[in-house]
């Protein structure tokens, strides 16, 4: 693969409770996106897990040495094939705290070279997890990329820092599924993801569960904030996009976005003197 150029599968399938059945779709992926050729393969939040309050009840009296023997499997499975893998879990922390909603990033060799905790969580969320405090930021193929996880894309100020430490994209995973209906996720989800992709020019792998109902599938955007990959909503399957950083795309806010990231909020240094600046109730 050339410098500069990183091949993702964004993979989608209707998480379940069942660790075993999440496993094995998860294998299947990893099997079908290495034989495409894929660097990379990139699966939703609470992947293996499933997601509490709606896939379980809970952590409670938890199987954790069942999630252990799957991510083992998981493992053994990137390594086999030579890809990375983004997968979303659950990290079990000491004592009784409760775990951290995570996506274990998986390296060629197998390892667990960073884990990513959902830093922000939502109110049904915060009876289950236990938020983190960091990024993850690493490099593929000469591509800068950074892992972030669902309600965060609410956040513009996460990706500020990241944009200021030179990621070029994006990996986030969603879990919106097993829902009753169409909600306001159905319109506001993608389109809040292409904003802060163009807002930052960066591209962005949006990975989401397709359990029924689910109210939008995975997406690929690049940094104009244009989708250039889709996945239908409700069905299990996968795609295979390529970042390409040597690429250029219109970017407004290139010779403005520092200024603004640094308070300046004006596209100017000169200081205004005129009265009839100064004066706003003048015609």
């Amino acid at each position: 693969m050339a410098p500069g150029v990183l091949k993702i599968a964004t993979c989608q399938f209707a998480v379940s409770g069942h660790v075993g059945r999440n496993t094995s779709s998860v294998c299947h992926y990893i099997h079908q996106a290495a034989k495409l050729g894929t660097d990379l393969v990139h699966f939703p939040e609470c992947t293996l897990t499933g997601y509490p309050g709606v896939d379980l009840t809970g952590f409670d009296r938890y199987d954790w040495a069942a999630l252990e023997m799957a991510t083992e499997k998981v493992r053994a499975c990137a390594k086999e094939l030579g890809v990375w893998v983004v997968l979303g879990s659950a990290h079990r922390l000491e004592s009784t705290a409760k775990p951290h909603n995570c996506l274990y990033l998986i390296n060629p060799d197998g390892k667990i070279q960073d884990r990513y905790d959902k830093r922000f969580c939502m109110l049904n969320e915060e009876p289950y997890y236990t938020p983190g405090d960091h990024e993850v930021i690493f490099t593929v193929n000469g591509v800068r990329c950074a892992l972030l996880i669902c309600y965060e894309v609410r956040f513009p100020e996460i990706y500020r820092p990241l944009q200021q430490q030179g990621v070029q994209c994006v990996i986030q995973s969603f879990y919106n599924a097993r829902q009753s209906g169409p909600s306001v996720h159905s319109d506001i989800m993608q389109p809040t993801m292409q904003c802060r992709a163009a807002s930052n020019a960066m591209w962005a792998s949006m990975c989401n569960a397709s359990g029924h109902y689910s109210p939008y599938g995975s997406c690929f955007i690049q940094p104009d904030g244009k989708i250039i990959g889709r996945l239908s909503r409700n069905k299990a399957d996968l795609m295979i996009n390529a970042v390409d950083v040597n690429q250029s795309f219109y970017d407004p806010m290139q010779q403005d976005r520092l200024r603004a990231m640094t308070g300046q909020l004006r596209s100017s240094d000169e200081p205004l003197t005129d009265p009839r600046s100064e004066d706003r109730t003048c015609l």
